[in-house]
């Protein structure tokens, strides 16, 4: 059976990585074609995590680059589409919700290849994200629909999607995580900063909604600032909120902090999963690192005003500040006042992946 699975930003390697090495375990089963869109495509945004999770060079790197929605998206499923018609697999694997995910499944399913979403029926009920029109696109065309968590089955459920399509299999990003965490371990990233653990914060920010807009960015960082009078804040941050940042006049384009905030280049997957892993209190308008914080027992607080993810509020260590000076300010200290007692979430166990690969196993020709 022939399985072509397509990545194109960061989270999309940590949840293809997994099925990869599972699919390697049954190689008289499969063959597999591995395409990288390039939407995320610099070595610390790309080359650095195929090399952290020992994933295999891509067969095609479709090289498309930044730009804005509707030009990366149209971009993708130009380049992707002769990929496609020419490999002809059984099945078009797509994961997340980055504009690769949802390209990818419309140029395969109009090509009548079977599609199956890796991550599905994960809604924040906000159309004002991108991520989100994604999520609703590719869920609603693929012909099986892999889930985390039952939050997302039922979500699946009310939207009308047959129940023959769904499959409750866990979460892959947390297969990678497991099986890496020992290594991140080793690598020691947060000693090499001069931090000692549990006592520094660690911040990511890079939606568009809380980056590009000054006054809501000036009032975020604010309301970090208490936080930072108190212990290190390490800020992994993206060239384009680094730019955003030095633009609003928050900081200078090479300044080594804001506020009380320490600024450092992005990160690779072991060196930022070691920075979360021994963290006091992590802050973060990230899916994937509200997922993560969970299994790893670490504070997260989430700065946005709502989350796909529930299952991290209600059985993990997430709460969500909002984007308000004194939003953030009362979740920082509730945090660390008192900090949740994370419960495992169902199947949240290192082997979403094999489960994955059980069910294509027992697929028909064509995928379906």
């Amino acid at each position: 059976m022939r399985i072509l699975s397509v990545v194109g930003a960061r989270p999309n390697f940590m949840k293809v990585a997994p099925i990869i090495k599972a699919l390697a375990c049954h190689p008289a089963g499969f063959s597999h074609i591995l395409v990288h869109t390039g939407q995320h495509y610099d070595a610390k945004m790309s080359a650095a995590f195929f090399a952290d999770l020992a994933m295999p060079r891509p067969d095609f790197d479709l090289g498309v680059g930044s730009g804005s929605h509707a030009v990366q998206t149209a971009n993708v499923m130009l380049r992707i589409e002769p990929v496609l018609r020419d490999a002809a697999p059984d099945l078009v694997l797509v994961v997340g919700d980055v504009n690769s995910t949802v390209a990818a499944a419309l140029t395969a399913k109009k090509l009548g290849l079977a599609v199956a979403h890796v991550e599905a029926g994960l809604r924040s009920f906000d159309m004002t994200m991108p991520e989100e029109i994604n999520r609703l696109c590719t869920d609603v065309i693929a012909d099986h629909l892999f889930t985390t968590d039952r939050i997302a089955n039922a979500n699946l459920r009310r939207e009308g999607i047959p129940a023959e399509r769904v499959h409750f299999v866990g979460n892959v990003m947390i297969d990678s995580l497991l099986a890496h965490r020992e290594l991140a371990e080793r690598r020691a990233f947060h000693a090499s900063l001069g931090l000692t653990p549990r006592r520094y914060a660690t911040l990511t920010l890079h939606r568009p909604s809380n980056v590009d807009d000054r006054d809501r960015l000036a009032g975020m960082l604010a309301g970090l600032a208490g936080l930072a009078a108190e212990m290190p804040v390490i800020f992994p941050v993206h060239p384009r909120t680094r730019s955003r940042i030095a633009d609003v006049g928050l900081a200078p384009p090479d300044g080594d902090a804001t506020r009380g905030i320490r600024l450092v280049d992005p990160l690779g997957y072991l060196e930022f999963l070691d920075l979360l892993m021994h963290s006091r209190l992590v802050l973060t308008d990230s899916g994937g690192i509200q997922e993560e914080t969970t299994i790893l027992g670490v504070p997260c607080v989430t700065l946005r005003d709502n989350t796909e993810r529930p299952v991290t509020i209600s059985e993990g260590t997430n709460r969500l500040a909002g984007t308000s000076r004194a939003g953030i300010v009362a979740a920082i200290a509730e945090a660390l006042a008192s900090p949740a007692v994370p419960r495992m979430p169902e199947k949240w166990d290192g082997r979403a992946a094999e489960r994955i690969v059980e069910i294509i196993a027992g697929l028909r020709p064509g995928g379906r």
